[in-house]
């Protein structure tokens, strides 16, 4: 297996270029000169307060250089990937920090032994110099079963006890004091992740290999083994999964979670998940607490220390009583911490009551014989629906050539919208009345831009209809529909959609304005002309829509919109004749 696709710069120089990258963007921090580290811009603030540095291996972005700032870190020291950093480096850190003024210094670690040791050995070397430094070791995972020799490790709780010890420090609190909080802190909290691929390391294979049908509960952060290997299951389940591995009393890392308990709670993408799958698996991890009879004091969702592009999930709680709240709901400079209202996290909340809908459109006076009855309708629908059924796979294939392949599946949607509609109620027999009803319809059953352009369009056309429906005033309709849709869609006929089959159509319905004109002998004209259309698109140019960025020699098929509404309005014409 070749090493998976990086964007970088070089693997020798990604580690640097990532925190280059962070420190141009953001005004308040500066690296330091010959190291790979990162300080607030501001040192001098530091004088007469306890700095706190922290750090290691790069690939946890936006860890830890993301939280930077007033109010959290004083600086970070970062190793290549996965890597510890330099002793000289950290070493450099703390000599900044104690000449801008710092009264002290805090060296706050995650529990792996490379971090302990090199942070260890500048925190000796720097006593030796005179400083006044500390070290907290943070280990929060609840992983294993048994107790470990090497203690937890140190997972995306390190986070949290970078808030508590930024707030405190910057409200003046002391070495000791904070020593003595973050400690508390960290013996009150616990991690949990869940992986669904493994990561790489810029330059190497993958670091592990999981099944297309299986997931890894318990895995670090670097892609160490974790402790169970399970198959692919729902997001409720997976986090009910974890909830349980975290709270479990035969858990020797468990967190002891008692009802009435008030948690923060931090679900953290580990690189590679979609937005979209996080916040499912917040909704479920709120709703799994809930049922436990616990408080969701406060919620924290997005990347805080990820795994390069792993694709998974870690959750956090973190124990919290009234003061250690006011600390995480300090102010902060760190752009890495989410700006968010101060408040409980519940799966539940008022929702805002739907507006007034407009007035109800009376319905229009028809001459006699003007405009389908009731039951000429349902047919008519019926057949349209059926049709486009079955036309779902043809359009889907059709669409895979431009598009995102679910053209058919999207008139179908629509379809079975119709149907249920007219199985619960009869249609308004009223032209506009009709209309109007189907646009609300597939505006909210059908989706994706067709649904719109299709609402567009009927909206459009029921305005002539709604004070006759005689054969010119249905012309007049379709024109306000392709007007409609044009004006706010962008397409013109020619750029292979569906307006060139719907405009070609509008052309021959013009002969509705002529004296004795006959509606099937038109509408056949119509459907013939529009299925010319469709067919044409074959050979356009696409000029509007997703086709538009593909080359038109990939394009050796008729657009999948133009189809469908030449296939609808055969259908339409079909019905009328019963």
């Amino acid at each position: 297996m070749e090493a998976p696709k990086k964007l970088v710069g070089s693997v020798a120089g990604c580690a640097d270029d990532t925190l280059a990258g962070l420190v141009a963007c953001n005004p308040g921090l500066r690296l330091l000169r010959g190291h790979r580290v990162a300080l607030r811009a501001d040192l001098d603030a530091l004088r007469g307060r306890v700095a706190l540095l922290s750090g290691g291996g790069s690939g946890h972005e936006p860890a830890h250089a993301g939280y930077i700032g007033k109010g959290m870190l004083s600086g970070v020291v970062a190793g290549a990937v996965f890597t510890s950093p330099a002793v000289g480096s950290i070493l450099a850190a703390i000599r900044a920090v104690t000449q801008a003024g710092a009264v002290g210094t805090l060296l706050i670690v995650k529990n792996y032994t490379g971090d302990r040791l090199n942070f260890g050995l500048a925190l000796e070397r720097a006593r030796a110099e005179g400083a006044d430094v500390q070290m907290v070791v943070v280990g929060d995972d609840c992983a294993f079963t048994t107790q470990k020799k090497a203690g937890r490790r140190g997972l995306c709780g390190t986070v949290l006890v970078h808030k508590v010890a930024g707030a405190l420090a910057e409200a003046g609190a002391s070495l000791d004091e904070i020593i003595k909080r973050v400690s508390a802190v960290t013996k009150a909290m616990g991690t949990l992740g869940l992986s669904l691929s493994p990561c790489s390391v810029p330059g190497s294979k993958p670091t592990f290999q999981l099944a297309d049908d299986e997931m890894e509960l318990g895995l670090g952060i670097h892609g160490e083994a974790g402790v169970r290997r399970m198959k692919v299951m729902p997001a409720d389940e997976a986090v009910e999964t974890m909830l349980a591995h975290m709270t479990d009393p035969a858990n020797a890392s468990h967190l002891p979670l008692s009802r009435g308990a008030a948690v923060v709670l931090v679900v953290n993408n580990l690189g590679g998940l979609s937005c979209l799958e996080l916040g499912i698996v917040a909704g479920a991890a709120v709703r799994g607490l809930e049922r436990r009879g616990v408080r969701i004091a406060r919620a924290l969702v997005g990347s805080f220390m990820t795994a390069l592009e792993m694709a998974g999930v870690s959750l956090t709680l973190m124990l919290a009583d009234e003061e250690l709240l006011g600390l995480i709901d300090a102010e902060t400079t760190a752009m890495a911490w989410p700006n968010l209202v101060a408040g409980p996290a519940v799966s539940q909340r008022p929702e805002v009551p739907a507006p007034n809908e407009g007035p109800e459109p009376q319905p229009a006076q028809q001459a006699p014989g003007a405009g389908p009855g009731t039951k000429r309708v349902q047919l008519v629908l019926e057949r349209v629906c059926s049709t486009l059924l079955g036309l779902q796979d043809k359009l889907n294939e059709l669409d895979r050539a431009a598009g995102d392949g679910d053209c058919g599946h999207t008139h179908a949607r629509a379809a079975r919208a119709i149907q249920e509609w007219v199985r619960a109620r009869p249609p308004p027999a009223a032209p506009a009345q009709l209309l109007s009803a189907l646009a609300d319809l597939l505006l909210e059953k059908m989706g994706g831009s067709s649904g719109v352009l299709y609402g567009l369009f009927l909206t459009a056309a029921a305005r002539p209809l709604h004070n006759r429906s005689d054969l010119p005033t249905w012309a007049d309709a379709m024109d306000a529909g392709i007007e409609a849709m044009r004006r706010y869609g962008g397409a013109a006929p020619g750029d292979r959609t569906m307006l060139d089959s719907l405009c070609a159509a509008a052309q021959a319905l013009h002969a509705l304005r002529s004296p004795g004109a006959e509606l099937l002998t038109v509408l056949a004209s119509a459907v013939q002309s529009a299925e010319e259309a469709a067919e044409a698109t074959r050979h356009m140019e696409a000029g509007a829509g997703r086709a538009s960025y593909i080359s038109s020699a990939q394009l050796l098929q008729p657009d999948p919109g133009a189809v469908a509404a030449a296939a609808v309005l055969r259908a339409v014409l079909e019905g009328l004749r019963g």
